[in-house]
């Protein structure tokens, strides 16, 4: 019983629960969402870019998107982040003042791109040669053939990966307290890990974990959603194929559709 008594008093007391659950809606929940939304977004758009470069022809574009990706899926993110953070805080000190967070976003952004840009470029990958050739053959040049038949395509068919990406973000943004962030800065687990210091509680510290599962787990139930529903629409698209005697079996005609539909 004491063991118990004690796990109790170490982990789920109430009063300090109740303590920091203020300081974690209002403060650390938005920071945490602030800071895994604009990294996913800004790590999207970069993603894209070394997905394409590195699909390129032009060695000048591949080689260095990929070195940037190997470099940045490579290092562990606390490294990523200290060296940015860190490395560039004199720089930061001129264009925003004494702000880290900033430099966090940035840091975190740089990782998410390298590991998206690999999502997208798989996803491009898998998408049939034939789409891009039936979409030159009706008169789209190779770069309006990629961004309006195979990108599409292929950003559908990493969906899951993608939300699965968003995930780990959520989950790295934790690091970002590294930097030293403002009290007003604050995420979550630098909340619950400050409230635990200061207590010798780490009764705050598993709320700010409750938070994280409030957050992560409803996104993976997303993720196997959204799985699912692509499998079914493949399963079905190739029982409609298989059955189809009048056309749908040959091997231009399905990208030749979705070429005249994008166009």
């Amino acid at each position: 019983m004491d063991i118990l008594t004690t796990l109790q008093e170490t982990f789920f007391d109430l009063d300090a629960m109740r303590a920091a659950l203020p300081e974690l809606v209002r403060v650390g929940l938005p920071n945490t969402l602030i800071l895994a939304l604009t990294s996913a977004v800004i790590g999207t758009v970069l993603g894209m870019v070394l997905a394409v470069c590195g699909l390129s022809h032009r060695r000048w574009l591949r080689w260095p998107a990929r070195l940037f990706t190997d470099i940045f899926r490579g290092l562990p993110a606390a490294v990523t982040i200290l060296l940015i953070g860190v490395g560039l805080a004199p720089v930061g000190l001129q264009i925003w003042g004494p702000n880290p967070y900033p430099l966090g976003i940035l840091a975190l952004s740089l990782i998410a791109s390298a590991y998206i840009g690999e999502i997208f470029r798989s996803g491009i990958q898998s998408v049939e040669q034939g789409q891009l050739e039936a979409a030159r053959a009706l008169g789209f040049s190779r770069s309006s053939g990629m961004r309006l038949v195979v990108i599409p395509q292929g950003v559908r068919r990493v969906l899951p990966a993608l939300v699965n990406q968003f995930i780990a973000l959520i989950k790295e943004s934790s690091l970002v307290y590294f930097l030293g962030l403002l009290a007003s800065q604050r995420d979550l687990f630098r909340i619950g890990q400050d409230a635990a210091a200061n207590t010798g509680n780490q009764s705050a510290l598993v709320v700010a974990g409750l938070f994280y599962l409030l957050i992560t787990v409803p996104l993976t139930h997303v993720v196997n959603a959204i799985d699912r529903r692509l499998r079914d629409g493949r399963r079905a698209h190739g029982a409609a194929r298989t059955d189809d005697p009048t056309g749908g079996d040959h091997p231009v005609a399905r990208p030749l559709a979705l070429t005249q539909e994008a166009r």
